[in-house]
């Protein structure tokens, strides 16, 4: 983490002019089940926060810490989810989008320029640029996609209390040996994406 100009993109954009940058940044495209989660952070001006890094790189004992410092040390935090019943109607990727857009908006003070995680842009009413593997490069996106994470993972725990049968609180919704087992031995849930089991479930 050191040596690394971890506030460059947000400096770029202070520089263009623009005053309130958010990163934002999701987690949970890639489960067989619960929603998809985004989240959106606006730092304080030249904001540095000791310990964040992309999400996948931390462990979760460290994300669960760095969740509660970023809330309540950066200026505006937004977190958003789109539903299973949304994943299924408008695919993925635009559900993707649409928890983006959600978090962005859902922001207490209004984000005037957004970097987004990743190659697309969802639609917003601000100006925006995308960060490929911007989780790894800036802190707004950084804290973000810490934001998202845990609170996808949160929500596994629930569903595992709920569906014990499952494990989510193992693999959190992600297609794993033991997941695929359990679908294929208790059939799906309501918190499955139908569309992600048409390959596990022909085999039966």
């Amino acid at each position: 983490m050191e040596d690394k100009n971890w506030l460059l993109y947000e400096q770029q954009a202070l520089d263009k002019g623009f005053i309130n940058i958010c990163g934002v940044d999701e987690a949970g495209r890639g489960p067989l089940a619960g929603p998809v989660c985004a989240a959106a952070v606006i730092l304080k001006p030249n904001q540095i926060i000791e310990g964040v890094n992309d999400s996948k790189k931390l462990s979760e004992k460290k994300r669960e810490m760095l969740f509660d410092v970023i809330k309540k040390e950066v200026l505006s935090y937004s977190i958003a989810f789109s539903t299973v019943e949304e994943i299924e109607e408008m695919n993925i990727l635009n559900a993707t989008m649409l928890a983006m857009k959600r978090a962005v908006e859902g922001l207490k003070v209004k984000a005037d320029y957004a970097l987004i995680d990743g190659n697309r842009l969802p639609p917003l009413d601000i100006t925006a640029e995308y960060v490929i593997k911007g989780d790894a490069k800036s802190m707004s996106i950084a804290a973000a996609s810490i934001l998202a994470k845990v609170s996808r993972d949160r929500l596994c725990y629930e569903y595992a209390e709920k569906y014990p049968q499952y494990g989510f609180d193992k693999h959190k919704g992600y297609g794993t040996k033991f997941h695929t087992q359990a679908i294929k031995e208790y059939g799906p849930c309501e918190i499955h994406r139908m569309s992600f089991l048409k390959n596990i479930l022909k085999n039966d």
